[in-house]
């Protein structure tokens, strides 16, 4: 939308619904202007002082650093919940509880006997399992290699392969062309299935639509950091999923090797004639753990709704310590709090917002975007096709080291312009109108090592499409160390850094049209 246009409608949604007054004086009616909405009054309602009371309370070491499931983290939820109950904002699910149950696992290591040409393979040491499946067995004399295992516009690596019901080994990477460029993308950049966070589970994905039984992959990259993740009883959590039957395994390089010798090399997809056998006993302990989702319903657009989320779960308590998590993601969580407030005193007022407002905190994100991931993926308490914006909220309450010379007037913006350029000019504008905060995009480069628009909650919106903000301050220090304390954060930048994001929230809800998608993730 263009900025002119912009300006018109921004200005249209600062006025209140009102009524026309008879003039007394002149006998006549006389239509009267409707009083604008000063939004900074509902913005001005967050405050420091109520922000660091309620985080001295949430990242307290009686919440026990809210690990995923842990007493502490039922402490949390039940902390937020009855602050909702105290602001009068209702539970988002039609059942009128706060709660959205997330079924949640926790992995042990399997018991796996494994043999590939006859000869036996050792748990760990040769191979890992990176999903939680049922019990079973399985023989097959033939192994079907699919190269790459990628299904794209431009490559193939299943062409005229059937793998229903069979055992499929594929490796990492993608193919190039002739002179050195990517195949996929045409050029000397890698596409997605280059990038482990992505490619692992797209690939995975692949066989499984496919109907493979079994998949073999080698990554000799990621080996050891799998091992150190999956390969002993270290509390590994994942979401129970009501998943086929479908094993999936990382396999060294001599395993990888005794089925085809030439893996490092050969692209071309084949079927090798090879007995293997399997015996699989899985070892695992079901947990629960919840979301928790308020609503401020819209006035015009109920059924439109905004969803600014953060995660409720820190690390718990490792080696007799408590991880309190003040920053990560204490900040957050107290932030919507606040949020809430903001917009529930509108509504008070009789300036509730057009659209629906749904404060999400969700749990396991420090497990691998667990809570937010069965929201968008399996049971979202809204429509996806209605959700207009995610803004999600990590760590916002310090200043990293690379802005430690300045006043702290920053904050890192990702993923603002990923999906709709409207998104972000909203988001400048916004800014420039009322916190004038420094906004870093260091992290919203596509080439950023860190990966942070995959790190955080908000991804799971982007991949389905929904625009997002990632609000974010850096990291610092005290970063997942039981040192993340509520006395090292920054309140008065906390302040001005949420309400930052509920101007944006309130703009992006009382738009005349939702923000536009002109631009599709892959």
């Amino acid at each position: 939308m263009k900025k002119a246009l912009l300006i018109i409608c921004s200005a249209g949604l600062f006025y209140a619904c009102g009524t026309q007054k008879s003039d007394t004086t002149t006998q006549s009616n006389v239509s009267v202007t409707p009083k604008p909405v000063d939004v900074t009054t509902y913005g001005e309602t967050i405050t420091s002082e109520e922000l660091k009371t309620d985080l001295y309370i949430y990242a307290s070491d009686d919440f026990e650093g809210r690990g995923t499931g842990d007493p502490g983290q039922k402490k949390a939820v039940n902390f937020l919940k009855e602050r909702y109950i105290t602001l009068g904002v209702p539970a988002a699910q039609s059942n009128k509880d706060y709660f959205q149950n997330v079924p949640l696992e926790k992995l042990g290591v399997p018991n796996v006997a494994f043999t590939v040409n006859d000869k036996a393979y050792t748990n760990i040491d040769d191979f890992v399992s990176i999903v939680s499946v049922q019990d079973g067995t399985l023989k097959t004399s033939e192994i079907v290699y699919a190269g790459y295992g990628i299904i794209d516009d431009n490559y193939t690596s299943y062409k005229d392969l059937d793998v229903k019901g069979k055992v499929v080994l594929i490796k990492s990477g993608e193919p190039k062309n002739t002179d050195g460029t990517f195949v996929i993308t045409g050029t000397e950049e890698t596409s997605k299935w280059s990038n482990f966070r992505q490619a692992f589970a797209a690939k995975r994905d692949v066989a499984k639509e496919l109907g493979a039984k079994a998949v073999l992959v080698y990554y000799p990259e990621i080996y050891d950091m799998a091992v150190a993740r999956f390969g002993s009883a270290n509390g590994s959590i994942s979401l129970k999923e009501n998943t086929e039957n479908m094993y999936y395994f990382l396999v060294n390089t001599d395993m990888a090797k005794t089925i085809l010798p030439t893996i490092e090399t050969e692209e071309k997809s084949q079927t090798i004639n090879m007995p293997l056998s399997l015996d699989y006993k899985n070892v695992s302990e079901e947990i629960s753990s919840e979301n928790v989702a308020a609503i401020i319903k819209g006035t015009e657009k109920p059924d439109e709704y905004i969803i600014i989320s953060a995660h409720l779960d820190h690390e718990g308590i490792k080696n007799g310590e408590i991880y309190n998590g003040a920053d990560d993601d204490g900040s957050g969580s107290v932030a919507l709090l606040e949020i809430a407030e903001a917009f529930n005193v509108a509504v008070k007022d009789g300036h509730g917002s057009k659209r629906s407002i749904v404060l999400l905190h969700v749990t396991a994100e420090e497990k691998g975007l667990l809570g937010s991931r069965y929201y968008t993926d399996m049971d979202p308490i809204f429509p996806l096709a209605n959700t207009v914006a995610n803004l999600n909220i990590d760590m916002i309450g310090r200043v990293d080291p690379k802005h430690e010379e300045g006043d702290g007037n920053y904050l890192y913006l990702i993923g603002s312009d990923k999906l709709s350029s409207e998104l972000h000019t909203i988001s400048e504008e916004v800014n420039n109108k009322y916190t004038n905060i420094v906004f870093d995009y260091t992290y919203n480069e596509d080439d950023d090592p860190n990966r942070f628009y995959y790190r955080s909650d908000h991804y799971n919106f982007a991949k389905n499409n929904i625009p997002v903000i990632f609000y974010f301050s850096g990291t610092h220090v005290d970063y997942h160390k039981p040192t993340d304390t509520p006395d090292k954060i920054r309140y008065d930048l906390l302040e001005n850094r949420t309400r930052l994001i509920f101007y944006t929230a309130w703009e992006l809800a009382n738009r005349d049209k939702r923000i536009v998608v002109d631009k599709i993730s892959e």
